[in-house]
């Protein structure tokens, strides 16, 4: 069983916060966005995943594939780092896994978090396309169904004839089939409206070679791309996991829950929360914190925030507004009267 997980994106819409650290590499009350992917897989899929094939970028250094390395090694997996050198779209990344492409898998784009509540099987299919009912298909790639089998998906169709959309997880009987259906669509210079290779495009080739498909269903679908979205995410994790929620220390603080506090996190002479996500080793003192994600080792002091997102090791002191503040930055001012 293999996952594999593009994640050779900038993460631009999360910036400063994705320039040192991958968007599928940021915390989530405590976890990772790829570690939990990794551990929801694990639970639901008939077997554990045997490899992890983790696609990532050319400039991805040493302490990324650490910290991915740790995070198999936990699990018994064995992690795999094939590279995207162009990005060219999800087709072309899923293909960059290249010789892992082959057996039973996953692929999962790790950009969105989901909640699967039962074991996931193949069934008679050949592919199982995850999707969810939204608003607006003309967003998204979507699934054509004939009761439950799939006859058609559309990369973000003009006039959708479904509101089934694809969300960017496939559970596939055969990987090197996935595969062949990329070489066509890339030697075939198949291109979407915006000028890359779809996955979309990779796997309706596949349907209409005669592949079966089906779809399932997840209990919760939520965005991490953008920083709003991050936001409202942590917010929704907070109220879904209560457990183990005080890891750091609290003193002479009120705690309006839900609100995370990290190991080696401390919270001092402050008003936090609700939907707060202190992470390890960051600090608040003599703030109140609303709404917001304090990345591990940031510190706020003296400050009034909501709605705001303080990156690792970044330090915010007597600014009562709004903020968005990058790794490894420090804001400071100066009050006069």
């Amino acid at each position: 069983m293999k996952l594999i997980v593009p994640m050779a994106g900038r993460g631009t819409r999360v910036r400063p916060h994705s320039h040192v650290t991958p968007k599928p590499l940021l915390k989530v009350r405590g976890r990772s966005i790829v570690e939990r992917i990794v551990d929801t897989f694990s639970r639901v899929l008939p077997a554990p995943p045997d490899d992890g094939v983790f696609v990532l970028g050319p400039d991805f250094g040493t302490e990324i594939r650490d910290q991915l390395t740790a995070l198999c090694d936990e699990r018994g997996i064995t992690p795999h780092f094939p590279v995207q050198e162009e990005a060219l779209g999800t087709a072309h990344a899923v293909g960059c896994a290249g010789e892992h492409l082959q057996g039973e898998g996953v692929v999962v784009f790790a950009d969105t978090l989901f909640g699967l509540s039962g074991e996931v099987t193949l069934g008679d299919a050949d592919v199982v396309a995850f999707v969810r009912e939204v608003d607006d298909p003309r967003r998204f790639g979507i699934a054509v169904r004939d009761g439950e089998e799939v006859t058609e998906l559309i990369e973000k169709p003009d006039d959708p004839v479904s509101n089934e959309a694809l969300i960017g997880i496939y559970y596939l009987r055969e990987l090197a089939d996935l595969k062949a259906g990329i070489d066509h669509v890339i030697e075939s210079d198949m291109k979407g409206a915006d000028g890359e290779y779809q996955l979309t495009d990779a796997l309706d080739h596949r349907l209409q070679e005669g592949d079966v498909f089906t779809t399932a269903g997840v209990d919760a679908w939520m965005d991490c791309g953008t920083i709003p979205a991050l936001l409202e995410t942590t917010g929704r994790v907070l109220e879904r996991e209560s457990g183990d929620a005080r890891q750091g220390t609290v003193e002479d603080s009120v705690i309006h829950d839900p609100v995370y506090i990290g190991p080696g996190a401390t919270v001092e002479n402050a008003v936090v929360g609700p939907h707060v996500s202190i992470e390890e080793g960051a600090t608040v003192s003599d703030a109140v914190v609303r709404d917001s994600i304090v990345f591990a080792g940031g510190t706020v002091e003296n400050a009034v925030l909501a709605d705001s997102v303080i990156g690792r090791h970044a330090a915010v002191d007597l600014r009562p507004e709004s903020l968005n503040v990058g790794d490894h930055s420090q804001v400071n001012v100066e009050l006069r009267s």
